[in-house]
């Protein structure tokens, strides 16, 4: 059970409470882009401790959580309660030490308590448990396959070279470019590998933290798992172009599709969440990535005809998905997931199709942290059917040997990742490339759009290695 948080429902130097900034981690996790440490770390919310402390005893009781909400209908009644943070705060008043502070979230959770309490309760009897750890899977079950530590060297600051031989420093011992993930999944103590498919990502042994480290505290390495990463790779969009992050908080992949592209051309990054925006501005900055524009909108809302996004032809889409894939959850069946799948795979097909219509799209990832194949193969084919004319699935990476499953032949096309079979966490990515022949207007130059680092910047940069 978490521990009496110190301060639990206080404000950060932002204003962002504990509750709101769990749920933003939370919201990360399930979107792929980091670790718990990295995100909890890269929060706003400036007591990191207790942010651990709960997003984690949230997370160990995620199942829990889900019967008992979904079974108690709360965000059927209260449609403006946001879902990660109904399920923080339903952790602390039923699970943790009760609610402290919270704002407009706490008072409708508490609007339900005896409800929630009642379907706890009831939970117990079903299992035929009397505390709260005995509704929890048995140890050995509930304990998920520890990946490598993914390390993106960030381009944007200094080079894999230079990363390389700083670990050398600190007396890691460099095992050059590893043959096989099999390879890598032996890697123990102070040794690292360069990963066989991804440049400019290494390879640590699991568990290896580098939040204090002085490379990621000035923004030259990111720590992001390896299946995060496989988006803005196989986008690929050259300098010089411009591209649509349509989820984009908190914007590992931001930074990285800054990274491919070499800081020249233009970036259109959506999120709805203003707080997550305000915590991927300061990462961003961090990261050095300069040719991006924030934008605090619902991308479904955007105007594919709107003339700033005639240039568009590369876009990144990782809509919101059940978090499924992330190695601290284990996909465990309950009575609300049909639901929620639908629910989940309608707006992810809305997402997509609304993606497609813009005008000069060339090429688009779809991505998530999900390993339902509804959320994933599904939502690619039922949307590729209305516009298979237009676009088709290319064979991303085809040295990748966890490939998509599906009843559709063109799903081995896609990319899946797992725990077991990729050493990373559970992902799946498909690449859509447009089959007409588009004649967009003439972008501008990459030297017309270059937002360069300042000198001093990278000097500083330099500095540091």
């Amino acid at each position: 059970m978490a521990e009496r948080r110190r301060g639990g429902g206080g404000r950060g130097r932002s204003g962002l409470g504990l509750y709101e900034a769990a749920a933003s981690v939370l919201a990360g996790l399930e979107k792929g882009e980091g670790s718990l440490k990295n995100l909890v770390y890269g929060s706003s919310f400036q007591n990191p401790r207790p942010l651990y402390a709960l997003v984690s005893e949230t997370l160990r009781y995620s199942d829990v959580l889900d019967s008992i909400l979904g079974a108690a209908g709360l965000l059927r009644m209260e449609k403006k309660l946001q879902p990660h943070l109904a399920k923080v705060l339903a952790y602390d008043l039923l699970l943790g030490k009760g609610l402290r502070g919270g704002g407009r979230g706490k008072v409708l959770v508490l609007k339900h308590r005896a409800r929630l309490q009642a379907e706890l309760a009831r939970l117990k009897v079903q299992k035929k448990v009397s505390r709260n750890e005995d509704l929890l899977p048995p140890a050995g079950a509930e304990q998920a396959l520890q990946v490598p530590r993914y390390v993106r060297v960030n381009t944007l600051k200094t080079h894999l070279d230079d990363v390389v031989d700083y670990f050398k420093r600190q007396q890691y011992a460099y095992q050059g470019k590893a043959g096989s993930m099999e390879e890598a999944s032996s890697l123990s103590g102070k040794k690292f590998y360069l990963d066989p498919h991804l440049p400019e990502l290494l390879i640590f042994p699991p568990q290896t933290d580098y939040h204090d480290n002085q490379l990621y505290v000035a923004g030259h390495i990111i720590l992001q798992d390896k299946a995060s990463c496989l988006p803005a790779f196989l986008l690929d969009p050259p300098p010089g172009s411009h591209v649509i992050d349509a989820c984009a908080a908190p914007g590992n992949k931001t930074s990285h599709l800054a990274a491919v592209m070499k800081n020249k051309g233009r970036i259109f990054a959506f999120d709805r969440d203003a707080k997550r925006l305000a915590t991927m501005s300061t990462m961003l900055m961090r990261a050095g990535a300069t040719c991006y524009q924030l934008a605090h909108q619902d991308f479904l809302t955007t105007d594919p005809a709107d003339p700033k996004y005639s240039q568009v032809r590369y876009i990144l889409l990782d809509p919101s998905c059940s978090g499924s894939g992330m190695a601290s959850q284990l996909p465990v069946e309950n009575a609300s997931l049909p639901e929620r799948l639908r629910a989940l795979a309608g707006f992810q097909k809305k997402m997509l199709a609304h993606a497609l219509s813009f005008p000069a799209l060339q090429r688009l990832v779809y991505s998530t942290c999900s390993v339902y194949q509804e959320e994933n193969e599904d939502v690619v084919w039922d949307v590729l059917q209305q516009r298979e004319k237009e676009f088709r699935l290319v064979q991303a990476l085809p040295s990748w040997s966890h490939r998509g499953s599906g009843t559709f032949a063109e799903a081995k096309f896609c990319l899946r990742a797992s725990p077991k079979e990729t050493l990373t966490n559970g992902f799946f990515v498909a690449v859509l490339e447009r089959s007409t022949a588009v004649l967009p207007k003439a972008e501008n130059t990459a030297e017309d759009e270059s937002c360069p680092v300042p000198k001093k910047r990278m000097k500083q940069a330099r500095g540091a290695l």
